[in-house]
This record gives structure tokens, C-alpha cells and sequence, in this order.
């Protein structure tokens, strides 16, 4: 009886590993991208996500042998996310700062990029220096790189955070805010001549900045990412993508 009972535990023993190992088999076959929607990094076009974030990732993925999985987060809680294994990294125009250090291991920065205030084109005349801003009504994304330009600079005293890059942009539009703050990349790209936005414009930059990829710490991912973004640049594969969504490489 005691060898027939030995004989069960252990064949238990071994569907449980046997299905512990085909479980992280799985994981081990994509890797899943916390996103928001933030052009040009990552955006909906056609009813397919596009972006150079987007295209950078699934480059990354091929040269890594996985399948990118891509997952829209909310930014404010991106670090929360990643510290519940719900994402395995955070992959969309995320400016490297002393906040991000301290939540998770960052890649090597990949993208130049600023902080711009974007309004009504008519006026930006109006405003030449941060000094002729206070006073004005301003959005940003809540947890932004534009939100600590905004109160940084003094300029909070009527601030209103959003969702969403775009919420700012259509706070501006609608009247709700004089001005927003935004990232140069975005802004380029969505007040272009043609655009929904194309009566916005911006000027002033109010903070420089670089973007990296986010991973949970300790992650051996970090080293691995940071090996293929120097093959992809020198192949050539990240200047066409910079060249194809205009952003500007930080190498």
C-alpha cells in the first residue's frame, strides 16, 4: 500500500513539473508591452497598432525569438502593472528620469525628445518665455513627463491633470485649457498641417529628455534589449524607423 501510495505522489510530482515547465514554456514564447496610445510611438491606424515604439518592439521581439503581446495600460500605474507580472515591460516614449530609476531597470535611451507647450496658434506669439505663461490654464497626462515640466517650471497654479496626451490636446481645442504640455514627438505629429490638431502649434520647450524601455528589476531582459538596440542601430533598422515617424535617435 505505502509503494502504490509513493508511486501516486511521485506521478503528481511529475505532472505538476511537467506542467509548471510548459507554463513558463508559454510565458517564455511572447513578451507582453505595456502601451498607451502616444503617436508617433504607438497608435491605431487602419484598426492595426502602428508607431515606431510599436515597429522598434517587434523588431526587438523577432531578434529575441518571442512573440510581442502589446497590452494599453494606464500610465499613472505602469510601475503597479509591471510589479504585478501583468506586463514585462514598458515600452512607449517613457522618459527616463530619476522616478523611473527608482521603479524599475531601464534600457539604454533610445530617443532625443522634449517637453513643448502646445495652444492656439494665433496666440503663441503672445508667449515668449515661461514667465508670460503664469497664469494660463494647463493640461497634461497625469504621472507625465509634462506634468513635472508644468509644475517645475511654476506653472501650476491652474493645472488640471487628464487621461491621455490627446485629452490634453482636446482640452486646448475645446477651450477648457489655454495650453498644454506635451511630448515634441506627439506634437509634431499631431498638429501637422492636415491633422485634427492642425489649428494647434507649439514653441517653447520647457524640458529635454531621452526615452527608455522599462523592466521589472533585476530582469536579465535589460542586458539583452540593450545588445539588440545597438544591432538594430547599426543595421540600420532604427534610422529608417527614426526617419519614418520622425523622431529624433539619442545615438
Amino acid at each position: 500500500m505505502k509503494k502504490i501510495l509513493c508511486l501516486v505522489l511521485a506521478l503528481a510530482m511529475c505532472l505538476s513539473f511537467a506542467a509548471c515547465a510548459g507554463e513558463s514554456e508559454k510565458t517564455a514564447e511572447k513578451l507582453v508591452i505595456g502601451y498607451t496610445i502616444y503617436e508617433p510611438m504607438n497608435y491605431m491606424k487602419d484598426g492595426k497598432l502602428v508607431g515606431f515604439d510599436t515597429e522598434f518592439a517587434e523588431a526587438v521581439c523577432a531578434k529575441l525569438g518571442v512573440e510581442p503581446e502589446f497590452v494599453e495600460i494606464n500610465w499613472d500605474t505602469k510601475f503597479v502593472t509591471l510589479d504585478a507580472n501583468k506586463i514585462d515591460c514598458i515600452w512607449n516614449g517613457m522618459t527616463i528620469s530619476d522616478e523611473v530609476k527608482e521603479n524599475c531597470d531601464v534600457s539604454k535611451a533610445y530617443v532625443k525628445n522634449a517637453q513643448v507647450v502646445v495652444m492656439k496658434k494665433d496666440v503663441i506669439a503672445d508667449y515668449a518665455d515661461v514667465e508670460s505663461l503664469k497664469g494660463l490654464k494647463f493640461a497634461a497626462e497625469a504621472g507625465s513627463a509634462g506634468e513635472d515640466a508644468i509644475k517645475e517650471n511654476g506653472l501650476d497654479a491652474n493645472y488640471s491633470p487628464v487621461a491621455l496626451q490627446t485629452d490634453a490636446l482636446l482640452a486646448v481645442m475645446g477651450g477648457q485649457a489655454d495650453a498644454c504640455v506635451i511630448d515634441i514627438t506627439m506634437a509634431k505629429s499631431m498638429t501637422a498641417e492636415g491633422t485634427s490638431y492642425d489649428g494647434l502649434g507649439f514653441s517653447l520647450e520647457l524640458t529635454t529628455e531621452e526615452y527608455g524601455i522599462g523592466f521589472k528589476k533585476g530582469s536579465e531582459l535589460t542586458a539583452k534589449v540593450d545588445a539588440i538596440i545597438d544591432e538594430l542601430n547599426e543595421d540600420g533598422t532604427l534610422p529608417a524607423l527614426a526617419e519614418k515617424y520622425g523622431v529624433n535617435l539619442a545615438f
